[in-house]
């Protein structure tokens, strides 16, 4: 039985996944350390070391596996050579053959495996796709699956704000497998509600996705709330802990209709109908999805962060552009992308 590996790399955690030869998964990994400050080497040791404990788990080898897939943010070469990062701590990851290295790593005990490279945002719109065109099987994850399913564009909402396209039933990599990074696009003027907001730089630019849709933006946008007057008997304000400390709350304090909280996340969905927008006027897609730490949003507060966004997409939408695509989050997650990297490392045979 030939059985395929994908690896999904963060900046804090990882996780691995193993499936076979139908595309059926066998498991996937509780997340486990990168260990990024310390360094690519560190981390492939870790990622090997899981592979091996997890096939054991379920009495398989090593030996049986015939490819392997990582992806990790980027950007990244084509064949996994890393630029630098900013979720990536150690200066030894720019410039590092992350493809190359894995491999190395694990033909240490099977001399015959190929491991392919995979950009994680990707990754995560390849993994949704196969699970919702039924290409995939995952048991425990029901979805309802559509064989017509041609093209999707998926975002990823987290510490930044990542992205991936799917079209024909293939990833769309780019010419030097960059395509996807959806956070670096500018957004107008009014997609801000402070003029501090729009001074929160990413990368070599203001005003862009990810400096209003991230936890990065949420922390930016909550130091400066807090100043204000209108918030100044805010539970938040003399809280203990940094600015990301206490954006990390929102989404519990979202729930209990903090009216601060709602209003930052309300922000949030209404740049990010904008953004959603920008996106399908280049590539008019069957589907948009939303994935990321937005989606642990409880039921309730995810109904209104969706309406707000396809509310805003049409507010801003061209006639012709107005009635949006279906826009639904994601039915994985935050293992959207090392399911991803599995369907992608299961077509090296």
């Amino acid at each position: 039985m030939s059985l395929y590996v994908g690896v999904d790399i963060g900046g804090t955690t990882s996780t691995i996944a193993i499936g076979d030869a139908n595309r059926h998964v066998v498991c996937v990994s509780e997340q486990f350390p990168t260990y990024s400050e310390v360094g690519p080497a560190r981390s492939v040791d870790a990622i090997a070391e899981q592979v091996e404990r997890a096939l054991e788990e379920h009495r398989l080898s090593l030996a049986e596996v015939a490819g392997a897939a990582i992806a990790t943010p980027g950007p990244a070469t084509l064949d996994g050579v890393l630029q630098s990062s900013p979720n990536l701590a150690s200066a030894d990851w720019d410039g590092c053959n992350i493809r190359e290295l894995l491999q190395r790593r694990l033909r240490e005990k099977q001399p015959d495996i190929q491991v392919r490279y995979i950009g994680d945002g990707q990754a995560a719109a390849f993994g949704e796709y196969s699970l919702r065109r039924g290409s995939l099987t995952w048991p425990g994850v029901e979805v309802d699956t559509d064989r017509t399913l041609d093209s999707l564009f998926m975002v990823t909402v987290g510490t930044g704000f990542g992205g991936g396209e799917v079209r024909e039933g293939q990833v769309v990599r780019g010419n030097q497998g960059r395509a996807g990074h959806a956070g670096h696009i500018m957004l107008p003027h009014g997609a801000f509600r402070y003029d501090h907001d729009r001074q929160l730089k990413v990368g070599n630019a203001y005003s862009t996705v990810e400096s209003a849709i991230s936890l990065t933006a949420l922390t930016h946008q909550l130091g400066y709330r807090l100043s204000l007057p209108q918030w100044r008997e805010h539970p938040l304000r003399n809280a203990s802990g940094t600015d990301k400390d206490k954006a990390k709350r929102l989404r519990e304090l979202a729930a209990k209709a903090d009216p601060l909280s709602l209003e930052l996340f309300d922000d949030q969905a209404a740049a990010l109908g904008i953004a959603l927008l920008c996106l399908n006027y280049l590539g008019d897609y069957d589907l948009l999805v939303i994935g990321g730490g937005v989606c642990d949003l409880t039921e309730s507060l995810r109904g209104d962060y969706l309406k707000s966004v396809v509310r805003s997409y049409q507010q801003h939408a061209l006639n012709g552009f107005r009635y949006a695509p279906p826009i639904e989050f994601s039915t994985c997650g935050d293992q959207a992308s090392v399911i991803g990297a599995l369907v992608f490392a299961s077509q090296s045979g």
